[in-house]
């Protein structure tokens, strides 16, 4: 009877963590180049049945919600008429560096910093660094295709576009912000196909509806688990009554 209430306090951690991340989603759907999470599960423990069953009977422990990465499907494209917005088209990040550390994003709404510097909207600057001379304008900004960035007709740098082996090995994403790891891979040159549009944003690609699905699946499922451990119980409280 125990293992049943441990079976089903497992099924409710695992639907709360497929909560946790379908709020997250819902949260960053209009998050620039934002991914959502991908949310698989795992068996927990199995342990031999009773005494004289046969050896194929196994008893397992439930299951536990385990993240698989991120959907890496293009997001819809949003016009917007500034010069300093890029959309990635095809697979890739741009590379940034927040306090020393190298990072790989999608949010392509850049900004030029009071020091002059190109980067992110929080504050990442693209890595390698660009700089414009003082005074110049959003306006008087081109960025081409492949990274190319220039200021009154001067080329002032390049926008790296990388991409690593394994997209959903990379770490972290709550920032909308990634590092390689050892299951990503190493950071490489993307595609050469891979291309920056400038005067538009990649939008999120959560699908409201099935990220709404989602959260009243995992309710239905985390209620149902709470359900069998009040039966659990009543059976307990059955069973004690019956010894007196």
């Amino acid at each position: 009877m125990l293992e049943g209430m441990y079976t089903a306090a497992a099924g409710m951690a695992a639907q709360q963590s497929r909560l946790d991340a379908v709020a997250n989603d819902l949260a960053n759907a209009s998050t620039t180049g934002y991914k959502h999470v991908r949310v698989a599960y795992r068996d927990l423990a199995y342990t031999a049945g009773p005494v004289g069953s046969t050896e194929a009977v196994r008893i397992g422990s439930g299951a536990a919600a385990t993240m698989i990465g991120r959907d890496d499907r293009q997001g819809a494209v949003q016009e917007t008429g500034d010069p300093l917005d890029v959309a990635i088209e095809g697979p890739g990040y741009i590379q940034v560096k927040v306090d020393g550390k190298t990072w790989l994003t999608r949010d392509g709404h850049l900004q030029i910093d009071a020091q002059g510097r190109l980067g992110t909207a929080d504050g990442a600057l693209v890595d390698p660094p660009i700089a414009f001379p003082k005074g110049t304008l959003p306006e008087q900004v081109q960025i081409a295709a492949d990274g190319t960035v220039s200021a009154a007709g001067k080329k002032l740098g390049q926008i790296r576009l990388v991409t690593v082996p394994n997209p959903a090995g990379l770490d972290g994403g709550a920032d909308n912000r990634f590092q390689a790891t050892s299951v990503s891979g190493p950071i490489s040159a993307a595609p050469r196909t891979t291309a920056l549009h400038s005067g538009v944003l990649e939008a999120s690609n959560v699908d409201m509806g099935d990220a709404m699905a989602d959260m009243m699946d995992a309710q239905r499922s985390f209620q149902l688990a709470s359900k069998a451990i009040q039966v659990a119980d009543q059976a307990l409280e059955i069973a004690n009554g019956v010894k007196r």
